[in-house]
């Protein structure tokens, strides 16, 4: 349980940076007057840029010898480059012009999201190592989410905090200067925790390929080439990137409609007081106490791949909801679609961090090979260049649907466009997951079956 309760907390940070940088965003636009076409810049240039260094990092941390393993080291690093770096991101002035503030802030995210990188690829690896059982994988990836769900409990407080009427800062500009002080630092803290607690074997005598600048630059056509091709040939994992994609950038794209809804829809934009904040707070809250041991029970007892389309089901379900739930004068109606509308994200990465483990120990069978990193990364990538779209989609939403940004009211035409992209686009997007998902065959039969084979490869080998 400790080492659990270690990698989860790994999970918090991993979740809270992206969870407050969603927040934070919105001063891009309110207090800095970024026009939607930076926005989406900003969003996805960073996130493409942090996709294509993941694989980089998958073969380097596979290919680590060291005392300290292969992953340690680099959840270390990462973890300090990635509190510094954003700290430094958030050091935004109204003062100067829009120009100067896109740039830096372009800048200074490709060096948060390369920090992301060294921390991440080697931190997922670390849970796919960390057990062969079939069912203590997902008791492993359920824990993680939901120690991790806690920064989406946490993160919505931040709302009231900036909010220029409670006192605590003058403007959401100044709130994120020094807010990203404290986050930045503390999300380090408890970053560094899986580096020094999680256990390792060293792996000075493995035969792994030399890591080198020359090998690296040789090895890309195998990194971006070979590992992808021969990785998205299992069909059960290429379904499990398409899927992820869809549902969770889908959500992502639309997620930080929900504020200028209930702001502009619900309070004609005259203040939301702590609505926006409790849309995020008790939706996280009933993942972290529902969705994720519910998921977690019902995969035991139906399966991984029916634990996925009930999830996801009912979380269309809720999307529907919030379309007749979001009413004027009414904001509390909508928290009676949040436990339907918490079982899309809620449910998808206990489930498919368990599947990509599964996936693992298939490619191992077939290949030879121990690939946790490569794996990790690919499925990371399809995450991170799928949010980087969403990012710029955002921007781009804004645009079409006429969002003036840093208007104190928003046009009749332009809120109904937001809600009605809030709820369709992510139905739509797991609608086709779910599709995709239907014939998934990668059943515990099948994986109990290839653990078999495995260990009685590695007996033959001793």
């Amino acid at each position: 349980m400790g080492q659990k309760i270690a990698f989860g907390l790994g999970m918090l940070a991993n979740q809270m940076f992206p969870a407050v940088i969603s927040i934070f965003m919105v001063v891009l636009v309110q207090n800095l007057g970024f026009p939607g076409w930076m926005w989406g810049f900003v969003a996805f240039l960073p996130r493409l840029f942090d996709a294509i260094t993941d694989p980089i990092m998958g073969f380097i941390s596979d290919n680590t010898k060291s005392k300290w393993g292969r992953r340690k080291q680099y959840v270390l690093s990462g973890a300090i480059i990635m509190g510094i770096s954003f700290i430094i991101m958030w050091q935004l002035n109204e003062a100067n012009s829009i120009d100067y503030n896109f740039a830096y802030f372009l800048f200074w995210s490709l060096v948060f999201y390369l920090g992301l990188t060294i921390f991440s690829v080697p931190y997922v690896a670390m849970g796919y190592e960390m057990s062969d059982d079939f069912h203590e994988r997902t008791n492993i990836m359920g824990i993680a989410q939901f120690i991790g769900q806690w920064a989406w409990v946490i993160a919505p407080w931040l709302w009231v905090i900036m909010d220029p009427g409670q006192g605590f800062f003058e403007s959401g500009e100044v709130a994120v200067r020094e807010l990203a002080i404290w986050v930045g630092l503390i999300c380090m803290i408890i970053a560094i925790i899986p580096a020094i607690f999680i256990k390792g074997k060293s792996t000075l005598n493995e035969k792994y390929d030399s890591i080198t600048f020359e090998n690296i630059f040789k090895s890309l056509h195998t990194i971006f080439v070979i590992n992808f091709k021969e990785a998205l040939k299992i069909k059960a994992f290429r379904k499990l990137c398409m899927a992820t994609f869809l549902v969770f950038n889908a959500f992502n794209t639309v997620a930080a409609f929900s504020y200028f809804i209930i702001l502009h829809y619900l309070f004609d934009g005259s203040g939301a007081g702590l609505w926006p904040t409790l849309f995020g707070c008790v939706g996280a809250l009933i993942t972290t106490f529902l969705v994720i041991p519910f998921v977690t029970q019902i995969s035991k007892k139906i399966g991984k791949k029916k634990a996925f389309l009930v999830s996801q089901s009912i979380s269309i379900v809720g999307y529907i909801m919030l379309w007749f739930l979001f009413i004027p004068g009414k904001p509390y109606l909508f928290l009676l679609a949040l436990p339907f509308f918490s079982f899309g994200i809620g449910g998808l990465f206990t489930l498919m961090m368990s599947m990509t483990a599964d996936v693992i120990d298939l490619d191992e069978l077939n290949t030879g090979k121990r690939r946790e990193g490569i794996f990790g990364a690919i499925y990371w990538w399809m995450v991170k260049f799928g949010f980087g779209i969403a990012g710029g989609l955002t921007g781009v939403i804004f645009s079409v649907i006429g969002w003036d940004s840093g208007a104190e009211t928003q046009t009749v035409e332009a809120v109904t466009g937001l809600r009605l992209f809030f709820s369709g686009l992510p139905m739509l997007g797991t609608i086709i997951a779910i599709y995709i998902m239907w014939d998934y065959d990668l059943s515990e039969e099948k994986a109990i079956e290839t653990r078999v084979q495995l260990d009685a490869r590695a007996a033959e080998g001793k």
